[in-house]
């Protein structure tokens, strides 16, 4: 098991968990890019959206679940947050286990500033 998210997701690296269910575990960034950076992971290995298929139907709709709840009890709604995946190199990802970024407490907006 050499996934950095499956060794967290299995309780082998530690983390800042903020919700956990059967199918995901969201935790703090260890490198935020935002006052609130909250990394929502599928606990079974997916590389990325990419390799999703027809019958991860209802992992996909977990996630975007757990990221919604994240939020919510992040207090992000009424000012608005990004949820955001990479999918791979050229897209940024840097750890190949799918994970959404939710990222909120300041406008991050464009132009940046």
């Amino acid at each position: 098991m050499e996934c950095i998210f499956c060794r967290i997701v299995a309780g082998t690296l530690p983390a800042t968990p903020v919700l956990e269910n059967e199918h995901v575990m969201a935790f703090r960034d260890v490198n935020p890019q935002a006052p609130v950076h909250i990394l929502v992971v599928p606990r079974r290995h997916v590389v990325s959206v990419a390799a999703l298929v027809p019958g991860d139907a209802a992992l996909s709709a977990a996630l975007l679940l757990a990221a919604a709840e994240v939020a919510r009890r992040e207090g992000l709604e009424d000012a608005g947050y990004r949820v955001v995946t990479n999918i791979g190199d050229d897209g940024g990802q840097s750890v190949d286990h799918l994970h959404l970024h939710v990222l909120g407490g300041r406008s991050l907006g464009w132009p940046p500033g």
